[in-house]
């Protein structure tokens, strides 16, 4: 068991005074948010602190060298000395075991409930607030969406003061202890019921856990740390990506108060509709526009006769086979959208539609017949 009088550096005849005194030349020399800071030796001067400072625990601590022990030094079993119970009678709760819980002296019930679900024994912690998430949409073209594109995100965010370097105070500025809180990072808020008045420890709103609050707030966040500014952030967008896809930017989000964590930027993609190609999964659709002597001149000599133009910008050139049924797609293997973070390519599907003419000459018509029953022989 550490000696709480050692570490502070006093008899143990010191007076609230000189604990104060001690508490706040050591808290000062080892706070961890100066360059030559120990965290370690920081929370046991918060620790023996914390005891010392209140005349009940600095009793139960002179007297058995620990506060609140369960049994031992006192000789006695249990928690004793309260004399009766909620609901009459003198004898309270027995729990059987020699443990006999009896309700009468709330007063130290709010010690004994603030050890075991309060911040435990006078550790403190800084709970400075984690950064935001923010998400952001992101619009590209169905073009870019099949090649991949780099983009610059250009957004207005919290970000990290410059003034101070996201501390919220001047590296070499003093600190004092914290009004709020007396220096134990902690409040304790008490509530009283049925049974009696049970306490709450909740980190203090004012330092965040710190025990202690900078002398002079930097002017540009107030002491936050963060400021409103403008983030700049490039993004690689991967060929393939879908719709409605999201990609996540770690660290990239709103900036954290007094140098916690940042957070995360998760950018929704929306993928622009094409007034050519559809799009289905990794599949592309389109429909081209073809006339009667398109398809009589590929039953003729084969000659790959009809062209489209393909989504990536090149032509691709194809035939319609002689048995093929015109009212259903054509099927092109592997000219549809890259599989996204994969290799492979959808396929591309072809859908036909048939041009009818205007006009038909005589000659046309006779030329047509002569088909038409060259065809039914």
């Amino acid at each position: 068991m550490e000696n709480y009088y050692e570490i502070l550096g006093v008899s143990k005849n010191a007076s609230d005074e000189e604990i104060k005194k001690a508490y706040r030349k050591l808290a000062h020399k080892y706070h961890p948010d100066k360059s030559d800071g120990d965290e370690k030796k920081f929370k046991e001067i918060n620790e023996a602190y914390q005891t010392l400072s209140s005349k009940e625990k600095r009793a139960q601590y002179d007297k058995f060298g620990r506060v609140f022990s369960a049994g031992g030094g006192s000789g006695q079993q249990g928690f004793e000395g309260f004399q009766s119970g909620p609901f009459g009678g003198t004898s309270g709760w027995d729990f059987g075991q020699g443990f006999n819980f009896n309700m009468g002296d709330l007063g130290d019930m709010e010690d004994i409930f603030e050890m075991f679900f309060g911040a435990g024994m006078g550790q403190q912690r800084r709970t400075y607030q984690h950064g935001s998430d923010i998400e952001i949409i992101q619009e590209v073209s169905l073009e870019e969406a099949y090649s991949g594109i780099d983009k610059i995100l250009k957004f207005n965010v919290e970000i990290k003061c410059d003034k101070c370097d996201g501390r919220g105070h001047d590296a070499k500025v003093k600190f004092s202890i914290c009004a709020v809180c007396a220096g134990k990072g902690e409040i304790k808020e008490t509530k009283k019921t049925f049974f009696g008045a049970f306490s709450q420890v909740k980190t203090c709103s004012n330092c965040r856990g710190a025990g202690e609050t900078p002398d002079k707030k930097c002017e540009a966040c107030e002491g936050l740390g963060k400021i409103r500014g403008k983030r700049e952030i490039a993004i690689k967008i991967l060929p393939g990506v879908n719709d409605g896809q999201i990609l996540k930017v770690k660290g990239a989000g709103e900036a954290g108060e007094r140098g916690a964590e940042e957070g995360d930027l998760y950018v929704r993609i929306n993928v622009k509709s094409h007034p050519v190609f559809q799009r289905s999964g990794d599949n592309l659709i389109v429909q081209k526009e073809i006339t009667v002597l398109d398809l009589i001149n590929g039953l003729i000599d084969g000659d790959e006769k009809i062209e489209i133009l393909h989504i990536s910008g090149k032509k691709v050139r194809i035939k319609i086979p002689s048995d093929f049924d015109i009212s259903k797609a054509l099927v092109i293997f592997g000219e549809g959208m890259p599989h996204f973070n994969r290799s492979g390519r959808g396929n591309l599907y072809v859908e036909f539609k048939i041009k009818s003419p205007k006009k038909i000459s005589h000659k046309a018509k006779k030329i047509l017949e002569d088909l038409k029953s060259e065809l039914e022989n």
